[in-house]
Protein backbone atom coordinates (compact mmCIF):
# COMPACT_ATOMS: atom_id res chain seq x y z
CA UNK A 1 0.00 0.00 0.00
CA UNK A 2 1.27 3.45 -1.10
CA UNK A 3 2.33 5.35 1.86
CA UNK A 4 3.21 8.93 0.94
CA UNK A 5 4.44 10.15 4.49
CA UNK A 6 7.36 7.33 3.94
CA UNK A 7 11.05 8.71 4.17
CA UNK A 8 9.25 12.68 3.98
CA UNK A 9 10.68 14.96 5.85
CA UNK A 10 8.23 17.34 8.72
CA UNK A 11 9.05 19.86 11.01
CA UNK A 12 7.50 20.18 14.53
CA UNK A 13 7.58 22.40 17.06
CA UNK A 14 6.48 22.36 20.80
CA UNK A 15 7.00 18.78 20.00
CA UNK A 16 8.14 17.56 23.21
CA UNK A 17 4.26 16.66 24.90
CA UNK A 18 0.81 17.08 24.51
CA UNK A 19 -0.28 17.14 20.95
CA UNK A 20 2.88 17.91 18.99
CA UNK A 21 4.54 14.61 20.67
CA UNK A 22 1.41 12.86 19.19
CA UNK A 23 1.97 14.57 15.46
CA UNK A 24 5.62 13.80 16.28
CA UNK A 25 4.92 10.04 17.37
CA UNK A 26 2.10 9.42 13.93
CA UNK A 27 4.56 10.65 11.36
CA UNK A 28 7.25 8.43 12.67
CA UNK A 29 4.76 5.79 13.07
CA UNK A 30 4.05 6.30 9.14
CA UNK A 31 7.18 6.46 7.74
CA UNK A 32 8.38 10.10 7.85
CA UNK A 33 11.54 11.54 8.95
CA UNK A 34 11.29 14.18 11.39
CA UNK A 35 12.58 17.39 12.80
CA UNK A 36 11.32 17.87 16.61
CA UNK A 37 12.28 21.14 17.96
CA UNK A 38 11.28 21.96 21.93
CA UNK A 39 12.46 24.02 24.84
CA UNK A 40 12.83 20.57 26.56
CA UNK A 41 13.28 17.03 25.31
CA UNK A 42 10.42 15.60 27.41
CA UNK A 43 8.26 12.24 25.96
CA UNK A 44 10.60 12.58 22.60
CA UNK A 45 13.20 10.84 24.46
CA UNK A 46 11.36 7.73 24.14
CA UNK A 47 10.66 8.18 20.82
CA UNK A 48 14.51 8.82 20.23
CA UNK A 49 14.82 5.57 21.22
CA UNK A 50 12.29 3.73 19.43
CA UNK A 51 12.70 5.76 16.04
CA UNK A 52 16.99 6.91 16.09
CA UNK A 53 17.16 6.76 12.18
CA UNK A 54 13.98 8.98 12.07
CA UNK A 55 13.58 11.18 14.54
CA UNK A 56 15.85 14.21 14.75
CA UNK A 57 15.60 16.51 17.95
CA UNK A 58 16.55 20.04 18.01
CA UNK A 59 16.06 22.22 21.81
CA UNK A 60 15.02 25.51 20.61
CA UNK A 61 12.21 28.41 21.38
CA UNK A 62 9.75 29.81 19.35
CA UNK A 63 10.27 33.41 20.50
CA UNK A 64 14.27 33.27 19.32
CA UNK A 65 15.64 34.30 15.95
CA UNK A 66 18.48 32.11 16.96
CA UNK A 67 16.21 29.11 17.20
CA UNK A 68 14.46 30.04 14.55
CA UNK A 69 17.67 30.16 12.63
CA UNK A 70 19.09 27.11 13.95
CA UNK A 71 16.66 24.88 12.97
CA UNK A 72 15.94 26.02 9.43
CA UNK A 73 19.98 25.14 8.99
CA UNK A 74 19.59 21.64 10.87
CA UNK A 75 16.29 21.61 8.41
CA UNK A 76 18.48 22.31 5.40
CA UNK A 77 20.98 19.93 6.79
CA UNK A 78 18.18 16.89 6.82
CA UNK A 79 16.58 17.56 3.24
CA UNK A 80 13.78 19.58 1.94
CA UNK A 81 10.46 20.07 4.29
CA UNK A 82 7.06 17.95 2.69
CA UNK A 83 5.27 18.88 6.36
CA UNK A 84 5.57 21.78 8.77
CA UNK A 85 3.65 21.99 11.78
CA UNK A 86 4.42 25.62 13.86
CA UNK A 87 2.84 23.70 16.94
CA UNK A 88 4.60 25.67 19.86
CA UNK A 89 2.05 27.23 22.18
CA UNK A 90 1.12 28.60 25.90
CA UNK A 91 -2.06 29.34 27.13
CA UNK A 92 -2.40 31.46 31.00
CA UNK A 93 -4.87 32.96 33.00
CA UNK A 94 -5.13 36.99 33.55
CA UNK A 95 -7.92 39.62 33.28
CA UNK A 96 -8.90 41.01 30.02
CA UNK A 97 -7.41 43.96 30.75
CA UNK A 98 -3.87 42.50 31.36
CA UNK A 99 -2.45 43.18 27.69
CA UNK A 100 1.25 42.42 28.69
CA UNK A 101 -0.65 38.68 29.09
CA UNK A 102 -1.54 39.29 25.36
CA UNK A 103 2.00 40.36 24.61
CA UNK A 104 3.41 37.13 26.13
CA UNK A 105 0.96 34.75 24.21
CA UNK A 106 1.20 36.19 20.75
CA UNK A 107 4.89 36.02 20.88
CA UNK A 108 4.37 32.05 21.29
CA UNK A 109 0.75 31.05 19.69
CA UNK A 110 0.82 34.12 17.01
CA UNK A 111 4.20 35.45 15.71
CA UNK A 112 6.43 32.32 16.89
CA UNK A 113 4.16 30.04 14.63
CA UNK A 114 4.26 32.51 11.50
CA UNK A 115 7.80 33.12 12.11
CA UNK A 116 8.52 29.37 12.06
CA UNK A 117 6.48 29.33 8.85
CA UNK A 118 8.80 31.90 7.36
CA UNK A 119 11.81 30.25 8.96
CA UNK A 120 11.14 27.56 7.42
CA UNK A 121 9.99 28.50 4.16
CA UNK A 122 12.95 28.31 2.03
CA UNK A 123 13.43 24.64 2.91
CA UNK A 124 9.86 23.74 2.39
CA UNK A 125 9.23 21.51 -0.98
CA UNK A 126 6.92 22.51 -3.73
CA UNK A 127 3.94 20.79 -2.75
CA UNK A 128 4.26 21.17 1.21
CA UNK A 129 1.55 21.21 3.56
CA UNK A 130 1.82 23.26 6.70
CA UNK A 131 -0.87 23.23 9.59
CA UNK A 132 -1.01 25.33 12.05
CA UNK A 133 -2.56 24.76 15.33
CA UNK A 134 -5.90 27.49 16.52
CA UNK A 135 -7.98 26.58 19.80
CA UNK A 136 -11.78 25.64 19.67
CA UNK A 137 -12.49 28.54 22.29
CA UNK A 138 -12.30 31.22 19.45
CA UNK A 139 -15.76 30.53 19.27
CA UNK A 140 -16.38 31.29 22.16
CA UNK A 141 -15.82 33.01 25.52
CA UNK A 142 -14.07 31.84 28.42
CA UNK A 143 -12.99 34.00 31.79
CA UNK A 144 -9.26 34.19 32.36
CA UNK A 145 -8.44 33.27 28.44
CA UNK A 146 -9.74 36.33 27.16
CA UNK A 147 -5.54 36.83 25.59
CA UNK A 148 -4.97 32.94 24.83
CA UNK A 149 -8.46 32.85 22.56
CA UNK A 150 -7.51 36.59 20.61
CA UNK A 151 -3.91 34.95 20.00
CA UNK A 152 -5.77 32.11 18.59
CA UNK A 153 -7.85 33.50 16.60
CA UNK A 154 -5.80 36.78 15.20
CA UNK A 155 -3.69 33.71 14.22
CA UNK A 156 -6.52 32.36 12.27
CA UNK A 157 -7.22 34.65 10.27
CA UNK A 158 -3.28 35.61 9.58
CA UNK A 159 -3.24 32.20 8.15
CA UNK A 160 -6.63 32.21 5.56
CA UNK A 161 -4.78 35.23 4.19
CA UNK A 162 -1.36 33.63 3.84
CA UNK A 163 -3.24 30.04 2.61
CA UNK A 164 -4.00 32.40 -0.73
CA UNK A 165 -0.60 34.61 -0.75
CA UNK A 166 1.51 31.41 -0.67
CA UNK A 167 -1.08 29.43 -2.37
CA UNK A 168 0.70 29.80 -6.07
CA UNK A 169 4.13 28.97 -4.80
CA UNK A 170 3.14 25.09 -3.99
CA UNK A 171 1.74 25.55 0.00
CA UNK A 172 -1.06 24.72 1.64
CA UNK A 173 -1.38 26.65 4.65
CA UNK A 174 -4.63 25.10 7.03
CA UNK A 175 -5.49 24.97 10.59
CA UNK A 176 -6.69 22.34 13.61
CA UNK A 177 -8.44 23.91 16.56
CA UNK A 178 -8.59 21.50 19.15
CA UNK A 179 -11.23 21.32 21.55
CA UNK A 180 -11.04 20.14 25.42
CA UNK A 181 -7.74 17.60 25.16
CA UNK A 182 -5.72 15.92 27.95
CA UNK A 183 -2.71 17.70 27.90
CA UNK A 184 -0.12 19.46 29.92
CA UNK A 185 -1.48 23.20 29.05
CA UNK A 186 -4.35 22.28 31.40
CA UNK A 187 -2.09 21.72 34.69
CA UNK A 188 0.10 25.31 33.06
CA UNK A 189 -3.05 27.59 34.30
CA UNK A 190 -2.38 27.39 37.58
CA UNK A 191 -5.78 26.95 38.88
CA UNK A 192 -5.58 24.72 42.42
CA UNK A 193 -6.73 21.29 41.86
CA UNK A 194 -10.09 21.86 43.22
CA UNK A 195 -10.97 24.57 40.82
CA UNK A 196 -8.92 22.74 37.79
CA UNK A 197 -11.49 19.50 38.69
CA UNK A 198 -14.67 21.86 38.66
CA UNK A 199 -13.76 23.13 35.37
CA UNK A 200 -13.01 20.19 33.73
CA UNK A 201 -16.49 18.45 34.98
CA UNK A 202 -18.21 21.53 33.29
CA UNK A 203 -16.40 21.35 30.11
CA UNK A 204 -17.01 16.93 30.30
CA UNK A 205 -20.87 17.84 30.55
CA UNK A 206 -20.71 19.41 26.90
CA UNK A 207 -18.47 16.77 25.27
CA UNK A 208 -20.75 14.19 23.45
CA UNK A 209 -19.22 11.05 25.26
CA UNK A 210 -18.30 13.24 28.79
CA UNK A 211 -14.90 12.77 27.84
CA UNK A 212 -11.87 14.73 27.13
CA UNK A 213 -10.16 14.66 23.99
CA UNK A 214 -6.92 12.64 23.58
CA UNK A 215 -4.04 14.39 21.86
CA UNK A 216 -3.47 11.53 19.49
CA UNK A 217 -7.35 11.67 18.34
CA UNK A 218 -6.49 15.70 17.46
CA UNK A 219 -3.03 13.83 15.38
CA UNK A 220 -4.94 11.99 13.35
CA UNK A 221 -7.01 15.12 12.31
CA UNK A 222 -3.56 17.24 11.39
CA UNK A 223 -2.29 14.52 9.57
CA UNK A 224 -5.19 14.16 7.27
CA UNK A 225 -4.60 17.71 6.87
CA UNK A 226 -1.10 17.70 6.22
CA UNK A 227 -2.08 14.50 3.51
CA UNK A 228 -3.05 14.18 0.10
CA UNK A 229 -6.56 13.27 1.22
CA UNK A 230 -7.03 17.56 1.91
CA UNK A 231 -5.07 18.51 -1.14
CA UNK A 232 -7.96 20.37 -2.22
CA UNK A 233 -8.07 21.74 1.28
CA UNK A 234 -7.01 25.24 1.95
CA UNK A 235 -7.15 28.59 4.75
CA UNK A 236 -9.38 26.34 6.65
CA UNK A 237 -9.34 26.12 10.29
CA UNK A 238 -11.27 22.22 11.31
CA UNK A 239 -12.43 22.19 14.63
CA UNK A 240 -11.89 19.19 16.24
CA UNK A 241 -14.21 18.97 19.88
CA UNK A 242 -16.36 16.25 20.02
CA UNK A 243 -19.00 18.64 20.13
CA UNK A 244 -18.70 21.36 23.05
CA UNK A 245 -19.40 24.33 20.33
CA UNK A 246 -22.55 22.65 19.32
CA UNK A 247 -24.36 22.97 22.58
Amino acid sequence: MNNEFEQRMAVVTGASSGIGLAVSELLLQRGARVLAMSRSLGGLGALLERYPEQLFWYEGDVTREASLQGLAERAAELGEVHYLVPNAGIAKLAPGSDLQAFDEQWRINGAGAVNTFYALKAQLAQPASVVFISTFLRHLGFVGLGAYIATKAALSSLVRSLALEHANEGLRLNLVSPGPTATPIWNSLGLPDDALASVAGEVNARLVDNEFLSSEAVAEVVLFQLSQGARGVYGQDWVVDKGYTLR
